[in-house]
């Protein structure tokens, strides 16, 4: 293993964006129990340096491995297309479109009912997405370009769900 290794390499993984998590998590406990900074106790502080070194990566790409929208992302960008979130909002037409209904579908909700059919649209809306990123990432002939503009959508729809539960939470506080 080297610290300069991928995600993926890091855990023997295939890098697809369709990953089986329980496989992940027994890699990810593995690896975590091989470099954790206890088991080298007794070898010197350089020793111990380099495991702590270690397990900060491996926790590291755990955490990116384990989301499935820091997954695609990072696939992405392993792919060439960085999704540059800050500096690149372009999205299809008909998402912006869709984005604006969604607004005011939430600024116009008065009742938990009408929230909790928002939310379950835009879930709904939200998985197809993910499938449009796994198919883009995964399957022969897929496009970065495609998955990242995926992604850069998913990013906006899981900051638009926190606005939803936002919404809830003002309306109805417990």
């Amino acid at each position: 293993m080297k610290l300069s290794s991928h995600d993926f390499e890091l855990f023997g993984l295939p890098e697809r964006q369709r990953l089986d998590r329980a496989e992940l998590d027994a890699r990810w406990k593995a690896l975590a129990a091989q470099v954790h900074p206890d088991r080298h106790m007794g070898q010197g502080a350089a020793a111990q340096a380099r495991a702590m070194q270690w397990a900060l990566r491996v926790n590291e790409a755990y955490r990116r491995l384990r989301d499935p929208l820091s997954r695609a992302a990072y696939l992405c960008e392993l792919r060439g297309t960085p999704i540059e979130a800050e500096s690149n909002t372009h999205m299809c037409r008909s998402f912006l479109v869709e984005q604006m209904e969604w607004r005011e579908q939430l600024d116009e909700a008065a009742g938990e009912a009408e929230i909790d059919a928002l939310q379950q649209l835009v879930k709904r809306r939200q998985a197809g997405l993910f499938d449009t990123a796994a198919r883009e990432l995964d399957d022969e002939g897929g496009s970065a370009a495609r998955a990242a503009e995926a992604v850069r959508s998913l990013m906006f729809v899981a900051r638009f769900l926190q606005d939803i539960e936002r919404r809830r939470d003002a309306l109805f506080p417990i």
